[in-house]
């Protein structure tokens, strides 16, 4: 599972994606130096990892779960019709889960602009009317095609299929993205999982603002929220070149107080890799013991056979049942045991759906 940073050429994407990894990918002052896409596998905070390791003091230490996050190189207007290596970036969205989408929210003189002005608003038009005229173009060969297949055989998946993109078309051609589309049940879902949209990908609007306003935003960080209100979407602010200030310290200690003095209680790079997790319906469920601390990935909705094929595979194969400890009861009660005598621990079957921060221990018979 992985997220796609996009945006218009100058926005501050490649400065962040070199705060998320150490992945440094070039952050020049003109479009285009990004032209293959930088792949960073990043570590998910998660201070649960941070007590469970205290509390049990593992002798191999605590590993965290990861997400990956590509730095795209910028959209420019034209780049459905290929303008710009447009053909390529596409082709590079469409391999990702979410888009983490960069708005410029600051001025700079020494920072061009690809259009000569800063607004967030039109630039996230720009770009999004590309993705919709790719998306168009999409909908519009696949109509074709399963019309004559709805036509020919009376086919009922056809006719379903031909019903859902309609609707796409409706929505696409009148400037809306594929996600503003309801569909009606199951099957009309199924149908639209299969075609990729760029524009059906959840989203999340980064506003990329300077240092002073980091903490409260500022005028174009409201004309975004105002602009993006009626999308289900997730608007974040942050500030790229203070974030890659931070980066450069050495020492936690360093950091925090950092943070402390601009008045935030936690960066935004973490709290973007968080929002990215989110985004992508990711959850995490928990390992703890004296051997290791560990948190595993899983997607929302997963019952407990699934989970435990994230460990292993013989594990889901040969599932029996899964012992499970809230995480709020194993801190409190200081552990394994003490859950076990407090009749804390919750013996589930194949049916159980895990929740985010379950403790879990698999029982597998192969």
């Amino acid at each position: 599972m992985k997220c796609g940073i996009v945006g218009l050429p100058n926005v501050g994407k490649s400065t962040l994606f070199n705060c998320l990894s150490n992945a440094k990918a070039q952050s020049a002052n003109f479009p285009f130096c990004t032209i293959e896409p930088n792949v960073g596998v990043i570590t998910v905070p998660d201070e649960r990892l941070v007590k469970l390791g205290e509390l049990c003091k593992p002798e191999r230490g605590v590993i965290p779960t990861t997400v990956e996050i590509v730095d795209i190189a910028g959209l420019v207007k034209g780049a459905s019709k290929g303008e710009g290596l447009g053909n390529k970036f596409l082709a590079n969205i469409r391999e990702t889960d979410a888009i983490i989408h960069v708005l410029r929210c600051f001025d700079d003189g020494n920072v061009v602009h690809v259009d000569g002005t800063v607004n967030p608003v039109r630039d996230k038009e720009v770009i999004e009317a590309e993705l919709q005229l790719k998306d168009l173009e999409t909908v519009e060969a696949r109509i074709q095609k399963t019309e004559k297949q709805a036509k020919a055989g009376g086919d009922k998946q056809a006719k379903t299929a031909l019903e859902v993109l309609m609707k796409y078309r409706d929505a696409l051609s009148q400037g809306l993205s594929a996600r503003t589309v309801e569909l009606q049940n199951k099957e009309e879902e199924a149908v639209a999982k299969e075609m990729f949209l760029l524009t059906n990908k959840p989203v999340m609007y980064v506003c990329n603002v300077d240092e002073e306003s980091a903490v409260t935003g500022n005028a174009y960080v409201e004309q975004v929220r105002e602009a993006v209100k009626g999308e289900n979407a997730q608007v974040l602010v942050l500030a790229a070149k203070t974030e890659a200030e931070i980066a450069e310290l050495d020492t936690y200690e360093e950091r925090q107080m950092f943070l402390q003095e601009m008045g935030l209680e936690e960066s935004g790079v973490n709290r973007l890799i968080k929002a990215a997790y989110a985004l992508l319906e990711l959850r995490t469920f928990l390992t703890a013991g004296s051997d290791e601390v560990r948190a595993w990935t899983f997607k929302a909705g997963w019952k407990a056979p699934q989970c435990a094929g994230v460990i292993h595979t013989d594990f889901e194969k040969g599932f029996i049942r899964a012992e499970v400890i809230k995480y709020e009861d194993y801190i409190s009660l200081g552990g394994e045991a003490a859950c076990r005598a407090a009749g804390k621990l919750g013996v589930e079957g194949k049916d159980y759906q895990v929740q985010d921060g379950d403790i879990m221990h698999f029982l597998f018979n192969v």
